[in-house]
């Protein structure tokens, strides 16, 4: 069994290296001749370029993983089943379970290995591209940062703190502004539950406006809703906005549990935080279904119809994971289900058409 196990390794570590090279380089041609035009307009140098799209590889790697398994399924058993060796395999009494196994024991490593990957590198990369693109190719300031589930940005002659930046809806919740006199002493504090961005202006809401004059008592004014002018817009926030994206699964967890104690809604970032568990075990799941269908090419003897069909079914998940997510981060559906809607469906087909191609 151990030379039955080697042989099918190979040949599914073949094709696996084969198409996840394409894909990765694919993908960075493509979003080469998508992004060309930005880098000429803005002068890009080539070092610039060669360090975004260096950067980008983790990214790259983390949604193109599961596809290059899916593939190198498809096609080492589509193969093993067009020259009868699954017949053989089984006329010697080994069953498709039995078969199955090397490819599934992989699988599973390459799960636990995109969670931790996507936990400790792409989070990093995505960050380091987006800094490369806004900072130093489009020359957008950056002065802030994200610091303890916090962000913080200077201004002219001020501070900024915000808990959280909805980035999607541009409101900012738990605001406090600290404006400083020129030499650094304290001119006017702004605390708010919330500032949005209506009509090119910031509106505050429930705040309250100290103002410290040298030679009086601070003067405290409190309004239900307020403009303010502020040079800054959330285009200029958005830069040292650290979303989902840019942190793994246990430093998006810090920061889910430290703003839900501060009394913020956290339901987008509760799909996402799931969704970091769930879409690993997409490997999992594509290496069942590539598995049914490319076992199915030795009794109908389409191979390509095979592909075809897996390929379809594979890219489906994709969409209905994408499309449920984006569900749960408008409330429409339960955290949960949200998350794994996609694993559960395409998993109990995998399992129903792995067993049915048994039988």
């Amino acid at each position: 069994m151990k030379l039955i196990d080697q042989y099918i390794l190979k040949e599914f570590l073949r094709f696996f290296l084969i198409t996840f090279v394409s894909f990765i380089v694919l993908f960075l041609i493509i979003d080469f001749f998508e992004k060309s035009r930005m880098f000429m307009s803005n002068h890009a140098t080539a070092a610039q370029m060669a360090s975004y799209f260096l950067y980008s590889i983790p990214f790259v790697i983390s949604m193109t993983l599961p596809v290059a398994v899916l593939l190198a399924t498809l096609l080492t058993y589509s193969f093993l089943s067009k020259y009868s060796e699954i017949t053989a395999m089984k006329a010697n009494g080994i069953s498709l379970y039995r078969i199955s196994l090397p490819v599934l024991a992989v699988a599973a490593a390459v799960s636990v290995f995109l969670f931790f990957f996507t936990e400790l590198v792409t989070p990093a990369g995505v960050q380091k591209t987006e800094h490369i693109i806004k900072v130093e190719v489009q020359k957008q300031q950056a002065l802030g940062f994200f610091k303890q589930d916090e962000i913080w940005y200077r201004s002219q002659n001020a501070i900024y703190n915000f808990k959280m930046f909805d980035v999607e809806k541009n409101i900012l919740h738990g605001v406090t502004i600290n404006r400083l006199n020129p030499d650094f002493t304290m001119k006017t504090r702004i605390d708010a539950e919330r500032a949005q961005w209506k009509d090119q202006s910031w509106v505050f809401y429930n705040l309250l406006v100290t103002t410290f004059q040298p030679d009086a008592p601070p003067s405290l004014e409190w309004s239900k809703e307020k403009v303010i002018a502020l040079p800054e817009g959330p285009d200029d926030f958005k830069i040292i906005q650290k979303d989902a994206e840019k942190m793994g699964y246990f430093e998006l967890r810090r920061y889910v549990k430290k703003i839900q104690a501060e009394g913020y809604d956290v339901s987008r970032y509760l799909v996402d935080l799931q969704g970091k568990i769930a879409f690993p075990l997409v490997c999992l799941i594509v290496v069942l279904i590539g598995m049914s269908f490319s076992i199915r090419s030795e009794r109908s003897g389409g191979i390509m119809q095979s592909l075809a069909l897996g390929l379809f079914l594979g890219f489906s998940y994709w969409i209905v994971h994408a499309f449920c997510m984006s569900l749960g981060r408008s409330g429409t559906l339960p955290v949960f289900l949200s998350a794994w809607t996609a694993n559960l469906l395409f998993g109990g087909l995998g399992v129903f058409l792995f067993y049915r191609v048994r039988t």
